[in-house]
């Protein structure tokens, strides 16, 4: 039985997408749980970083994984602001993660459906049980607010010059 339920989860989630978007990078967070306890968060920081892989999801999984001192993920749920792209879904079946609940859908990128379905693949030696639309208003509000201030910003910077 756990003691603090899914919506408890994703809304520590939606705070470390703020904290990503504090830093100047694109609003995403993620967090790791297993038997009700965090073991892994995550928010992106590839600006920061100049890392490509500096995902949420690829932070929150690496921390996961020096906490258990395992590769393996086993039993861990993962929430995501935003659903995993390609790379990430790629990782959460290679870590073996049993339950991945994610807020909002990405047409363009999204690896869970969306776009393209890897985490439930029949091909692949492990499937991921997917929950999503978890707090989806919230999760999309903070991406979209986060990208009409970004072009805003440029509009503003190109009418400068």
């Amino acid at each position: 039985m756990t003691k603090y339920g899914d919506e408890y989860w994703m809304h520590q989630a939606l705070q470390l997408a703020i904290r990503a978007q504090e830093e100047g990078e694109v609003p995403v967070g993620a967090l790791l749980v297993l038997n009700n306890q965090v073991i892994g968060k995550g928010w992106n920081r590839t600006i920061r970083n100049n890392d490509p892989t500096a995902h949420a999801e690829i932070m929150a999984l690496r921390q996961g994984g020096e906490y258990l001192q395992n590769y393996r993920l086993l039993n861990t749920t993962l929430y995501v602001t935003l659903v995993p792209c390609i790379m990430c879904a790629g990782a959460i079946v290679h870590s073996r993660i049993r339950r991945l609940v994610y807020g909002t859908d990405d047409k363009k990128t999204g690896a869970a459906g969306a776009l393209i379905e890897i985490l439930c693949h029949s091909g692949l030696n492990h499937q991921v049980t997917i929950m999503s639309g978890m707090l989806a208003e919230q999760c999309a509000a903070i991406l979209s607010t986060f990208f009409y201030l970004r072009r805003k910003q440029q509009k503003a910077i190109k009418q400068m010059q």
